[in-house]
């Protein structure tokens, strides 16, 4: 068996207090070098033996970015960049910008395959080095990730062993970059891998080996108990299947002291595969449907980063692992089909089986008494098509929250858009023969409707956000982000946790999941 999980670890960084010297310099094979847009002269005076990267600097202007090498031993390359200011619309640089630029700066810096590389950002307020070096630092763990690769002789490439932050004022706490970075490859990892190689029972084993490294507690809901417990929804995507290996997992991850009841729910859709059901898709729709598992995928990877950062809160991760496959035995259009919570659905579309298998998680995670409920998944081609790939959309039953998760999006870099939940999109989903139909025939404004029926599925009581996950792939990358798969969502979620701190309370007082500013 391949190996299922990835090697790719956390980036190695040095941090050294001080003005750069000759000799930390000639242990680099790489060095980046940050600066305002005009370079005051006595700037260079901080790096040792860049007179020549001056000169090209002060040739080419105060536009374009410089290369150059030190007159050392290693012939340490050099590259100058400037801090990105505006974008084309002549707005102040946001988080995305940032994350955008240094994608951009990691790409030239690797092209030269270093090991052993260095940031120095001369002339830089603490507040904008800060973000470059986290802007670079998420950017580099991103370029630096190997994708699975199956070939017989896959092509060699050269990891960075350390990155060293050099002519610090102060020594930075890069933790939850660093978690947030580790968190991100993972999901792009396991979004990646074949479904014949992440099965529903590949893919609990590969849970089971984060949870024991992760000090997670784990327990399965298998067909047989689902059956026992009346999960329709669930089964009924299930059933289709060749095998019995699908189920429900939940992961509790508890810091030292905590209460039992979890703060925080993650749920999840891992659809390891989606043929659309006896609504078969078409080819090129067909094609990249391993990667529908992808919302699973952001909500482990979300608990591995609150995990590695310490988040003080108990957090249960819920994740709804099955196939939707087409055979004798699968669902089908006008089934109707009763739901964990006793709700009854008419079944209209076998390729919306993503709200079909999350409702019965979110069902199972809300008898929990959670403080908050996030759910990710790739639910829906019309959120896709309202946003294309750059954004993913939030729903919640909480509209009071919109401007925090807006702002998490918008700090983060992780773009999210909320959309209306009105109570008469209802009508769309009326069914004659059942208590709600599981989609509209028409398909207009389809995620939304998926947003309203999957509120059901959630107690009245508890907040509940969820993302459509349209940005999960996005051709060229997204952000700092080079490839395809994006790892969307990572980022979004610890910035509602903690940026939103007092946001999310003054909105939802109580107790609630969100550490303290």
């Amino acid at each position: 068996m391949p190996e299922l999980l990835p090697s790719n670890k956390n980036l190695h960084v040095i941090q050294s207090v001080g003005l750069a010297t000759p000799a930390a310099l000639a242990k680099l094979d790489g060095l980046i070098v940050v600066t305002p847009k005009r370079i005051p002269a006595k700037l260079w005076r901080e790096i040792p033996g860049a007179d020549a990267l001056a000169t090209i600097a002060k040739r080419i202007g105060p536009k374009k970015s410089a290369h150059s090498r030190l007159a050392n031993q290693r012939a340490t390359a050099v590259w100058l960049q400037r801090i990105p200011v505006q974008d084309a619309d002549k707005h102040p640089i946001d988080a995305y910008g940032w994350l955008r630029w240094a994608a951009g700066v990691a790409a030239d810096a690797l092209a030269d395959r270093p090991r052993h590389l260095g940031i120095v950002t001369p002339g830089l307020d603490d507040e904008t080095a800060d973000q470059a070096y986290t802007a670079l630092l998420l950017a580099l763990a991103a370029h630096d990730y190997c994708a699975p690769d199956f070939r017989r002789k896959p092509p060699k490439k050269v990891s960075l062993s350390s990155v060293r932050l050099l002519g610090l004022r102060r020594q930075l706490d890069v933790t939850r970059t660093l978690a947030e970075a580790r968190a991100i490859n993972l999901a792009r990892w396991l979004t990646a891998l074949p479904a014949n190689m992440l099965t529903a029972r590949t893919y609990r084993d590969v849970l089971t080996t984060l949870a024991n490294e992760c000090g997670w507690q784990s327990e399965f809901f298998g067909v047989t108990r689902l059956e026992k417990l009346g999960a329709g929804a669930f089964l009924a995507v299930a059933q289709g299947n060749a095998d019995r290996d699908a189920g429900i997992v939940r992961l509790k991850y508890r810091p030292p002291g905590s209460r039992s009841r979890p703060k925080l729910a993650l749920v999840g859709k891992g659809v390891i595969f989606d043929t659309g059901g006896n609504n078969l898709k078409p080819f090129k729709s067909m094609l990249d449907m391993h990667q529908d598992m992808g919302g699973s995928a952001v909500a482990v990877a979300t608990l591995q980063a609150l995990t590695d950062i310490g988040f003080p809160h108990p957090v249960d991760c819920w994740l709804a692992i099955t196939e939707n496959r087409i055979g004798p035995a699968a669902y089908k259009s006008r089934d109707v089909v009763t739901a964990l919570n006793g709700t009854t659905i008419e079944v209209i579309h076998t390729d919306a089986e993503g709200r079909m298998a999350l409702a019965d998680t979110l069902t199972l995670a809300g008898r929990e008494d959670a403080g908050l409920i996030i759910d990710y998944a790739t639910l829906t081609g019309a959120c896709h098509v309202a946003l294309s790939d750059r954004y993913s959309g939030v729903f919640t039953n909480r509209a009071m929250l919109n401007g925090a998760l807006l702002e998490a999006g918008k700090q983060s870099g992780e773009r999210v858009w909320p959309f209306p939940m009105d109570a008469d999109f209802d009508d769309d989903l009326k069914s004659g023969t059942a208590d709600i139909a599981q989609c509209s025939i028409g398909g207009e404004a389809d995620q939304i409707l998926a947003a309203r029926f999957l509120q059901r599925f959630t107690p009245k009581q508890t907040p509940w956000v969820h993302v459509d996950l349209s940005a999960v792939t996005r051709k060229g990358g997204l952000g700092q982000v080079p490839t395809g798969l994006s790892g969307f969502g990572v980022r979004w979620t610890l910035n509602l946790l903690h940026e939103q701190a007092s946001a999310m309370t003054q909105v939802l007082g109580g107790e609630l999941p969100v550490v303290s500013q």
